[in-house]
């Protein structure tokens, strides 16, 4: 296996483990993360992400699979099932993660899910009914930014 195949698995070992540190170390101080959540996170925003993330996802059960790397990029699937915190809805979210590497740490790492999938299942009939618009992905992101910026502060 491929030192970077290798990182991205230890790194989702880490995730079901709640081993934010692990986590946390895997990021380039340039690093970048986005998602259809998440959008243009610096590396001190993505750890915090993170680190948000597990201390508020009590139920989380995370899965991981198709780990795929060499010495610039990487991708794997992963499956997170959970509560969202917002509405208590259960939700199992399909993603694809894309990596880039520069010297055994991530620089780039894009999350890609459906996000109409995802708003159903978080938000249910607000979901359902305008989860495929524009206005309800910025109004998500904007609150999910607020929300990182808030915890980043309390910190």
């Amino acid at each position: 296996m491929h030192a970077n195949a290798q990182l991205i698995t230890d790194f989702y070992t880490a995730f079901q483990r709640k081993e934010i540190a692990f986590m946390q170390q895997a990021y380039a101080d340039h690093a970048t993360f986005s998602d259809p959540v998440f959008q243009n996170l610096n590396a001190q925003e993505v750890r915090a992400m993170w680190e948000m993330l597990i201390s508020s996802g009590k139920d989380l059960v995370l899965e991981f699979k198709d780990i795929k790397a060499d010495e610039k990029i990487g991708e794997a699937t992963w499956i997170a099932t959970y509560s969202f915190s917002k509405t208590g809805r259960r939700v199992t979210n399909h993603i694809h993660a894309t990596f880039a590497f520069e010297n055994g740490k991530i620089v780039k790492h894009i999350d890609h899910f459906d996000f109409y999938r995802w708003s159903k299942q978080a938000l249910g009939i607000s979901g359902l009914l305008l989860g495929w618009t524009g206005f309800l992905r910025t109004k998500v992101q904007t609150t999910a930014r607020a929300g990182l910026t808030e915890f980043m502060k309390a910190r």
